[in-house]
């Protein structure tokens, strides 16, 4: 067991939440001033419909439950980031690439995550152009040079520590790159092991560059149970009521090691607090006690075709099942927004267990 004097950080922050967990905040008040994200089609909310790219969903019925309807999020409505925006009081930030991302609209933060991208730069090049991980913080550095011409050095500074960078990334470099021997050579290269290190040597060096140019609050969420979603069922290494086993245990070398990266960066960045975001977890939960969440059905999509209908995504204008709200899964790869709703809850107000060492909503009060 780590004592607290091995761990003066640790301390600190609990001080830190002890404090403000006093203070009234309301739940939808504007808890921190931006919000930036980065990760895949997880949180994408149009990114790639601006990129010459096959991982688009700008049609129904995507975003059927959506108030605008198909809405470039790979749901039925919302997403994860969108819902955590709504408990931080935040508007959903916009797509970096949309056009209308500039001037003021760049304040309340800016959303670069792209669909197919991942850690490494070549994973899911198949689906022709996304943003990679690399790219995505180059392009951080462009809204960074916008919000120079906004803001003085002194407010700008105190604006991007104050702001939350939320980060989700990981699947596809399985998904789209280890899991996919005919296209990517990496599962002949590496083990899972050696492979999940290579993925967090990549990410430290993108994170570190983050904290560099000036964020100071992160929420790192750990890859979910790939081998539970449909397109896995559909694989046939598993009886099509059981996960893909085989692939949930080569993703422990990344989870378990981003946990623990977790506590390096906050023991070396002490003006800085990061945190782990165990999605592993919190969505195991839900497939193993659905109705406990209010849900019935996780071995199949709600839209899909073939086995476990995760043989093929949505395909335009596919007719969804008619509840979603009973359904974990969207499509072959995503959550409904039901399901999405529970795991940003868990990330904003959940115990260690969720979130290490501290939620998304004591990071906001800090």
């Amino acid at each position: 067991m780590i004592g607290f004097s091995e761990r003066p950080w640790l301390v600190a922050v609990l001080l830190m939440v002890l404090i403000v967990q006093g203070m009234d905040v309301a739940l939808g008040s504007q808890q921190v001033p931006a919000m930036f994200v980065f990760g895949d089609s997880i949180v994408d909310v149009g990114n790639n419909n601006y990129l010459n790219s096959y991982a688009k969903c700008n049609y129904p019925p995507y975003g059927i439950d959506y108030p605008t309807g198909p809405s470039c999020r790979f749901s039925n409505g919302k997403n994860f980031v969108d819902l955590l925006g709504d408990l931080l009081g935040l508007p959903s930030p916009p797509a970096y690439a949309n056009p209308s991302t500039i001037g003021a609209r760049i304040l309340g933060g800016v959303n670069y995550a792209s669909a197919a991208g991942g850690i490494l730069d070549e994973s899911g090049r198949h689906y022709g152009e996304r943003y990679s991980l690399s790219q995505q913080v180059l392009n951080f550095e462009n809204t960074l040079n916008q919000l120079r011409t906004m803001l003085s050095g002194t407010a700008l500074s105190q604006y991007l520590a104050r702001s939350i960078t939320v980060m989700v990334i990981g699947s596809n470099d399985y998904i789209n790159n280890y899991l996919m021997p005919s296209l990517y050579p990496s599962s002949y290269i590496y083990n899972p092991q050696d492979y999940g290190n290579l993925l967090l040597n990549r990410y430290t060096r993108q994170i570190l560059a983050l904290n560099s140019l000036g964020l100071r609050k992160f929420f790192l969420a750990g890859i979910a149970p790939l081998g539970c979603i449909p397109n896995q069922r559909a694989s046939g290494r598993s009886p099509p009521d059981q996960c893909v086993n085989s692939v949930n245990q080569m993703l422990g070398t990344f989870n378990e090691g981003l946990r623990s990266l977790v506590q390096q960066l906050n023991s070396n960045h002490p003006g800085s607090i990061f945190s782990y975001g165990n999605i592993y977890g919190a969505l195991g939960d839900m497939l193993n006690n659905p109705a406990a969440y209010g849900f019935g059905v996780v071995d199949r999509a709600c839209c899909g075709i073939g086995r476990n209908q995760g043989e093929v995504t949505c395909t335009p204008f596919l007719t969804p099942c008619a509840d979603r709200s009973q359904y974990v899964f969207w499509d072959a790869y995503h959550l409904t927004q039901a399901a999405s709703s529970v795991l940003a809850q868990r990330a904003f107000s959940g115990p260690q267990s969720d979130c290490y060492p501290i939620n998304i909503q004591q990071i906001a009060q800090l």
